[in-house]
């Protein structure tokens, strides 16, 4: 079935080649921090985690969120869900791939990776990640590869792949859930200790994945055949909102306790994100302006008339998503390293190599996930060919039928 994306149009193409173009830059900036190690980058003693395990601990949220639609349609039999289930299992199959791929060039030398396997400790955060991560890889490249082609073919998928499509929903809360453990599960950093943060991860989650689902879903609609249910659209924007107050509301606790306990170490981070600390405040402009997506995307989610109003939805998706991004890609895992054992604040500037190297994954994630929906599209469209065929065979049978009478 992959040939199916060798063939497409201009624009097509032209989207193609810009994405192999950050995917050829990014591969040389990582040619180059492999050669002279991480301290190219820049990270240091102080801040040991930078952009790339930010984006990893974003995107495993994004693979997390392929449950939202799976849960309605396998669980409670919502059948408009039918017909995007199979992208958001491919937008899963992006995601982690991504996920992987920074952990990968965040390790400096890549087999590093191999000693979770040749030497697993069930002691481990890392282990169980790296078990729960790749068995919902698999089990999302199973399902969807094998429903597509019992879909080209006209015939019903296999039994197993429901059973699978079972397993794939609590592998989808269990990615989520171990990532935030291992955050949380590090003591000596007062931002990461808390009980609520795998709640945090699962709703940002939950709103994050589902918003970048509708508006792909959108943008396929405007160049493609496939065309998204109005209700599932609306049915999956309001699971956004539900997920973003829950979002909001657990970041809210979690300024509560830090100031109304008055303990230092908790009020340092927050206030280095929001207000900045000891002279340092480049991440205060980020923050607001999340603060700022937040609300507004909510605003836009809660209205009905707004939300049914896709001009208005679109924006509101996308003010969502970029505010769970500031959030957890960029505020989170930063403002854990502040402030450091010697209660300084030390800065953290992802130098152009970094940033290179991030445009180089997102560029594989993006050109995977493009071939993945070009195949799903173009076999979706087979489909409805085989469907009106049948259809028109069925006609000229009665037709027939009738002339001999």
């Amino acid at each position: 079935m992959l040939e199916k994306a060798l063939h497409g149009s201009k624009l097509y193409w032209a989207w193609v080649i810009v994405l192999l173009v950050c995917i050829g830059v990014g591969i040389a900036a990582y040619i180059n921090q492999f050669n002279y190690g991480l301290g190219l980058t820049g990270m240091s003693r102080d801040v040991s985690w930078g952009l790339y395990i930010s984006q990893f601990v974003f995107l495993v949220g994004v693979a997390a969120s392929g449950v939202m639609v799976a849960i309605p349609l396998y669980l409670h039999n919502f059948k408009e869900f039918g017909k995007i289930i199979i992208f958001g299992e491919f937008m899963a199959v992006a995601a982690v791939l991504m996920a992987v791929l920074f952990v990968l060039v965040d390790l400096g030398y890549p087999t590093r990776v191999l000693n979770v396997l040749l030497y697993p400790s069930p002691h481990s955060m890392l282990f169980w990640d790296m078990c729960v991560l790749s068995s919902y890889l698999l089990v999302n490249i199973l399902i969807g590869w094998t429903v597509l082609g019992a879909e080209r073919k006209g015939v019903k998928p296999p039994n197993w792949t429901r059973i699978l499509s079972y397993i794939a929903i609590p592998l989808a809360i269990s990615i989520h859930t171990v990532t935030a453990f291992l955050i949380a599960g590090l003591p000596g950093r007062a931002y990461w200790l808390t009980a609520i943060m795998a709640a945090r991860f699962l709703a940002s989650a939950f709103a994050a994945g589902p918003a970048l689902l509708i508006v792909i879903c959108f943008i396929m609609r405007k160049f493609t055949t496939f065309k998204a249910s109005d209700k599932a659209i609306d049915t999956l924007a309001k699971i956004v909102c539900y997920a973003m107050i829950a979002n909001v509301f657990f970041f809210v606790l979690e300024i509560f306790t830090a100031f109304y306990s008055n303990i230092p170490s908790h009020m340092a981070s927050l206030e280095y994100l929001f207000f900045g600390l000891d002279g340092s405040g480049q991440l205060v402009p980020f923050m607001w302006t999340a603060v700022v997506l937040a609300f507004v995307g909510l605003f836009l989610l809660l209205v009905p008339k707004l939300r049914r109003n896709h001009k208005t939805l679109i924006v509101g998706l996308v003010a969502v998503f970029f505010a769970c991004w500031i959030d957890k890609g960029l505020g989170l895992i930063l403002a854990g390293f502040v402030p450091n054992s010697f209660e300084q604040v030390v800065d953290y500037i992802p130098n152009l190599n970094e940033i290179l190297v991030i445009v180089g994954v997102y560029g594989i994630g993006f050109l995977v996930l493009t071939v993945l929906y070009k195949v799903a599209v173009n076999v979706h469209e087979h489909g409805i060919a085989f469907a009106h065929s049948k259809d028109r065979e069925i006609a000229e049978g009665a037709d027939a039928a009738d002339a001999a009478e």
